[in-house]
């Protein structure tokens, strides 16, 4: 009897488990997931065939219904529309994505509706028009980006390059291209440097279009070419070997100091009163380009071209020290190199060229503090404007102490160089184009090495085999220059005890 019993309560305690299961399983189909919440999401492209349809394709997720807000007060619900706007025009479009428990998610995308032929007149004209840089204010310049245009470097209509604004750039509504380069023609120091037409307005001649490779660029000068405008899009490509704008160098991907086939680039053509504004940009990696031109409806609200440049900076004071050294271990561990005076131009800390820290830990961990010298763009040389014009009677030698670590990528276009840069800034707007340089390439990695020259013996720079330190009265800037220039590959080193002796 009694094992009777046990084994109907086994059984009825197998039954209730199986119950059990059943309802919980029950319950877990009565109770589903909720919905997950929706992403908005769509892309759109413009006809071809019609300029004011615009076909919109709907990426969203876990979405059961949309609402489509046009912009111009039409609406729709279809899940990727096909949409006619009534006009040109801006318009901001809005896609609500709702899921089947009501939860809604929104996206927008402001398009720009143009027609093909009023663009194409605001660039050309009924029959052609004509551009020339604009004379007011920058015309032209780099900068890291768009937010930070001609940071680094700027253009004006002060006299420095007067050949450059009387150049005529004519889009015809043929689509032709013509350029007039009016005879004269600017040596920029990308092409020219080396050269004897590096950094002035020359003879527009094809025995003077030389680049400092040797290669002949007679093709930049005067000259008719094709051109395509793409108004949805603001790019304009001009076709034709030599056909350029901004500066002849700039390509659509990269600078390239020969002619090249054809070229692109956006352009934003904007309507003012008695004229016209094109701005013109190129975007590279890091770097970017552009220039504004003006074509006037109104020719007597064109300013002149300065010719004659006035004097730049001041002369100043002579000094002869005996010390002149920074030990970058504290912010006064200097005699005159001070670190406070480093020149506002490109490579500053403070446009993003580079970054330096004084006092950090010694990376060899010896304990003696030093400057950490971080490589942030293209344009990064650590920079001193001094307050006297240096003369060099006590020193013969400039010597830097570096430390380069292995753990950078040298892979690329960093590298191991090492530079120290002397010339004049004060009377010089761009030092560059008259300095002389040291340079050295690191074959120890991970230690501190120290690097001495001779300063009667520069090994590059425009001032190379012109001119020596103790022959010149008017130096007043120095820089150092670690990885190499011309690149935004990133960096970081450590130096110390930058010294004359």
């Amino acid at each position: 009897m009694k094992n009777r019993f046990l084994k109907w309560s086994k059984l009825l305690l197998i039954f209730a488990g199986v119950i059990s299961i059943v309802s919980l399983s029950s319950c877990k189909k009565d109770d589903p997931d909720p919905p997950k919440n929706p992403i908005a999401s769509f892309q759109f492209a413009l006809s071809t065939t019609n300029y004011l349809e615009v076909t919109f394709t709907n990426y969203s997720q876990n979405a059961t219904s949309y609402e489509w807000n046009f912009g111009d007060g039409q609406t729709s619900t279809v899940e990727s529309p096909v949409h006619t706007f009534a006009a040109p025009g801006t318009f901001t479009v809005v896609l609500t994505a709702k899921n089947s428990a009501n939860v809604s998610a929104t996206y927008s995308a402001t398009i720009e509706i143009k027609d093909p032929n009023e663009a194409l007149a605001l660039l050309a004209g009924e029959t052609s028009k004509t551009w020339k840089l604009f004379r007011e204010g920058s015309s032209l310049g780099v900068g890291p980006d768009a937010a930070n245009a001609r940071s680094w470097f700027a253009l004006e209509n002060t006299g420095a390059r007067p050949c450059v604004y009387y150049h005529e750039f004519t889009f015809t509504r043929e689509m032709s291209f013509i350029f007039d380069d009016k005879g004269s023609f600017w040596g920029e120091t990308a092409v020219f440097s080396g050269t004897a037409n590096n950094e002035v307005c020359f003879d527009a001649i094809p025995a003077n279009m030389v680049n400092k490779d040797g290669v002949n660029v007679s093709a930049w000068l005067s000259g008719t070419h094709a051109f395509d405008y793409e108004p949805t899009t603001n790019t304009i490509t001009l076709t034709g070997n030599g056909a350029w704008m901004g500066l002849p160098q700039l390509g659509t991907n990269a600078e390239s100091i020969v002619p090249e086939a054809f070229k692109s680039f956006k352009a934003v053509i904007e309507k003012k009163e008695g004229y016209d504004l094109m701005t013109i940009s190129f975007t590279y990696d890091g770097v970017y380009w552009d220039a504004t031109y003006a074509n006037y409806s109104n020719p007597a609200l064109e300013p002149e071209v300065v010719t004659v440049q006035p004097p730049f900076g001041e002369d100043l004071p002579d000094l002869t020290p005996t010390e002149m050294w920074n030990s970058f271990k504290t912010p006064t561990s200097f005699v005159l190199l001070d670190t406070a005076g480093v020149y506002p131009g490109n490579g500053s800390a403070t446009n993003g060229g580079m970054e330096f820290t004084i006092g950090v830990d010694d990376p060899a961990g010896v304990g003696v503090t030093c400057g950490k010298y971080d490589r942030k763009g293209t344009y990064q040389e650590l920079q001193f404007q001094m307050e006297y014009d240096i003369q060099f009677d006590n020193f013969t030698t400039v010597s830097i102490d570096v430390y380069m670590p292995s753990s950078n990528n040298y892979t690329g276009t960093l590298t191991k160089g090492i530079a120290v840069i002397i010339g004049e800034a004060s009377q010089t707007e761009q030092w560059w184009n008259g300095h002389v340089q040291y340079d050295a390439e690191a074959t120890v990695m991970d230690e501190w090495v120290t690097y001495t020259f001779n300063l009667n013996e520069p090994s590059s720079g425009p001032g190379a085999g012109v001119y020596t330190p103790g022959t010149r009265t008017d130096l007043d800037f120095f820089a150092i220059s670690l990885g190499g220039g011309g690149h935004t590959d990133e960096g970081t080193f450590f130096i110390r005890n930058f010294r004359f002796q």
